[in-house]
C-alpha cells in the first residue's frame, strides 16, 4: 500500500511545478470500551449499566507547498454490532474534514471548507476530539499574521439544506443558519492574551414561518508561564436572543499550575457559568452556553453539565483541584470537584442547598509504542439531593463511569520533493 500511496504521490506532485512540496498520510483508529452507570445523568436502580465498544476509523491525508495546504480527512465512526457481520453497506462515513488554504503572501491566507476550530482552551471553540465523530465547521476562514507575535482569524459559515432555487426552512438541529467569528492572538514571552467574537444566527419557528435568533459571545483570555509556574484566566459575555427570549450571561474561569521536577503537577482552578433561577416566572435567559466548546474537557469527565445537556439551566460553580504525572511513557491525574448551582434552584417554593456533588476523575495512559497510546479512566460522582431534584435519578446509585481505550495513530507515508535546483 505504501507504494501505491507513493505512485500517486509523485503523480500529484509532478503536477504542481518545481516549488518544493510534501504529502503526508497519517491514520487515526481509536477502539473504546465504556461501563455507564451513571454518566451524564444520575442512575435508576431499576436499570442496568451500559456497556459498549465506540471505533473511530481516520485517515488523514494532507499536501503542502508554499502557496497551498490541503487535507482530506474521512471517516468512519461506529459501534461495534450495530451493524450486522453480513451487511454489504452502512451509514457511517463521514468527511470530517476537506480544506484547501490558499497563501496570498507571507502575511494573508484564505482557508475554505470542512474544518475544524480549535481556538485557546477550546471552552467556546473546539475540536470536541475526545467524541469519535469529533466536530467540524463548513465554512471559510481569512488569517492574517503580521508578525510571529500577532495572529487574527476571521471565519464565517453559511448553512443550508442542500442546493435549491428558493429559501427552505433549515431543518438541521442545533446548528446555525449562520456564523461569523474574529480571534485575536497576541504573544509575548511570559504573557499570551486572546480576544474572541462570536456570532451566530439560530433559526427558530414562529407562526409557521423561520426567522433567525442573534447571539453574541464574546471576551478575553489572558496566559502566563514563567519556568514552573503556569496561569490563566478569562471571561466571556453573552448577548442577543435564543428564540424569542434575551440573553444576558456570562463565564468566568481561572486556573493555576506549578511543575516540580520529576513530572507531578498539581493545580487549581475554578470555573462559573452564570445560571437562571429555576423560579424564574421572565423570559430572559441568564443561563451561559459555551456553544463549540469541547465540553467533556471541563466540569467532569462525567458529562453532567454542558455535553449535551444543562443549557438553559441554573447554571455552575465547579471548584477543582488536581494532581498529574507526566513521562514521556506514562501519565496520570487525579481531580476531584467541588459543584454547586449558579442560580436557585427551587422545589415547592423553596429554596434548595445550592451543593450538587463531588466528582473524582482518575485517568492514565501508557504509550506503548511511538504511535499507539492504552488509556483509561474511572469517574465516581458522590452526588446529593440537590442533584437529584436537578437530574432526577438516585443520588444512592453508585454513579460511576469507566472506559479502557486504545488509540492507534501511525504516520503511514511521508513524499516530499525539493524545489527545482535544490537537492532533496
Amino acid at each position: 500500500m505504501n507504494n501505491t500511496f507513493k505512485i500517486m504521490s509523485v503523480l500529484l506532485l509532478s503536477g504542481f511545478g518545481a516549488s518544493a512540496q510534501q504529502i503526508d498520510a497519517s491514520a487515526d483508529l481509536r477502539f473504546r470500551y465504556e461501563h455507564r452507570h451513571g454518566y451524564g445523568t444520575l442512575f435508576h436502580d431499576t436499570l442496568k449499566a451500559a456497556n459498549f465498544v465506540t471505533q473511530r476509523t481516520r485517515i488523514n491525508l494532507d499536501y503542502t507547498s508554499p502557496k497551498l495546504k490541503l487535507r482530506i480527512a474521512p471517516q468512519n465512526v461506529r459501534t461495534w454490532g450495530d451493524v450486522a457481520t453480513g451487511a454489504k453497506t452502512d451509514q457511517y462515513f463521514q468527511m470530517h474534514e476537506a480544506w484547501a488554504e490558499v497563501a496570498i503572501n507571507s502575511n494573508w491566507a484564505i482557508k475554505a471548507g470542512r474544518q475544524e476550530l480549535n481556538y485557546d482552551d477550546a471552552r467556546i471553540l473546539g475540536n470536541v476530539d475526545w467524541t469519535m465523530q469529533a466536530r467540524s465547521h463548513d465554512l471559510a476562514l481569512i488569517k492574517f499574521t503580521p508578525s510571529a507575535a500577532h495572529t487574527l482569524h476571521a471565519g464565517a459559515a453559511l448553512s443550508a439544506n442542500r442546493e435549491s432555487n428558493v429559501q427552505e426552512t433549515y431543518a438541521v438541529p442545533q446548528q446555525y443558519r449562520h456564523m461569523q467569528f474574529l480571534w485575536y492572538h497576541g504573544q509575548l514571552t511570559r504573557v499570551g492574551w486572546s480576544v474572541l467574537f462570536l456570532n451566530q444566527a439560530l433559526p427558530y419557528m414562529d407562526q409557521q414561518k423561520e426567522k433567525s435568533a442573534w447571539n453574541q459571545t464574546f471576551g478575553p483570555r489572558i496566559t502566563y508561564i514563567h519556568n514552573h509556574l503556569s496561569a490563566d484566566a478569562s471571561f466571556y459575555a453573552q448577548t442577543g436572543k435564543v428564540g424569542r427570549n434575551n440573553l444576558m450571561a456570562m463565564n468566568a474561569a481561572a486556573n493555576l499550575h506549578y511543575k516540580i521536577p520529576g513530572g507531578w503537577v498539581p493545580g487549581i482552578g475554578i470555573e462559573y457559568l452564570s445560571g437562571t433561577n429555576s423560579n424564574s416566572t421572565g423570559n430572559d435567559i441568564k443561563s451561559f452556553t459555551p456553544w463549540f466548546g469541547t465540553n467533556h474537557k471541563f466540569n467532569g469527565f462525567m458529562d453532567y453539565f454542558f455535553a449535551g445537556n444543562h443549557s438553559n439551566n441554573v447554571g455552575l460553580t465547579d471548584i477543582y483541584v488536581h494532581l498529574a504525572y507526566e513521562q514521556p511513557r506514562f501519565k496520570a491525574r487525579l481531580t476531584p470537584h467541588y459543584f454547586s448551582t449558579a442560580a436557585g434552584l427551587y422545589r415547592d417554593g423553596n429554596k434548595l442547598n445550592s451543593y450538587l456533588g463531588t466528582e473524582i476523575d482518575l485517568t492514565a495512559g501508557y504509550k506503548i509504542a511511538d504511535f499507539v497510546w492504552l488509556n483509561g479512566g474511572y469517574s465516581q460522582m458522590l452526588a446529593t439531593t440537590t442533584m437529584e431534584a436537578l437530574k432526577g435519578g438516585s443520588r444512592s446509585a453508585f454513579n460511576n463511569w469507566f472506559f479502557l481505550e486504545l488509540q492507534v495513530s501511525p504516520k503511514l507515508f511521508s513524499f516530499k520533493t525539493a524545489a527545482a535546483g535544490k537537492t532533496p
